[in-house]
């Protein structure tokens, strides 16, 4: 499975936490930065990893920040991309079984790394049930069609 990963500086060290033990579980990885503490601006990276998800560049993409929450909001304005933040592993296999979300977001400032490197695996090893959670996925697509074409 290919992911895209990336982080502001709030999330970096997390980052740098993760990136081995998903290589060693066998995800092939594209770190899109950043690569130090130094302050940026977290949509940079939410963009170029959901980019890569809607395109099919990446079947995954996995964000951290301070809490997750700004860059679930910047990947979201992404057309086609179901992003989420996750804190708990629960929720992270929801997201995929129920909604078939494509990104999940986390805070380094939230969780601990175990708790992170646990709901992360739980994210990208957990498929999309389909049945009846299809015909929701299929309205929230809908909506975001008609929202687009409103905007056109």
């Amino acid at each position: 499975m290919k992911v895209g990963i990336g982080s502001d500086h709030a999330g970096y060290r997390l980052k740098k936490l993760l990136l081995p033990m998903l290589e060693k579980e066998g995800f092939e990885l594209t770190d899109v930065g950043t690569y130090s503490e130094d302050s940026v601006d977290y949509p940079d990276f939410a963009v170029q990893v959901a980019k890569g998800v809607a395109s099919g560049e990446y079947d995954r993409g996995v964000l951290i920040c301070g809490t997750g929450l700004g860059m679930a909001i910047s990947a979201n304005k992404v057309s086609g991309i179901r992003a989420v933040t996750v804190h708990d592993t629960f929720s992270a296999e929801m997201a995929r079984r129920h909604n078939n979300a494509t990104v999940m977001t986390m805070g380094e400032r939230v969780i601990g790394p175990g708790l992170a490197a646990e709901i992360v695996k739980v994210f990208l090893t957990t498929e999309f049930e389909g049945g009846r959670h299809q015909r929701r996925v299929d309205k929230m697509t809908e909506i975001e069609r008609q929202n687009l074409d409103a905007t056109c």
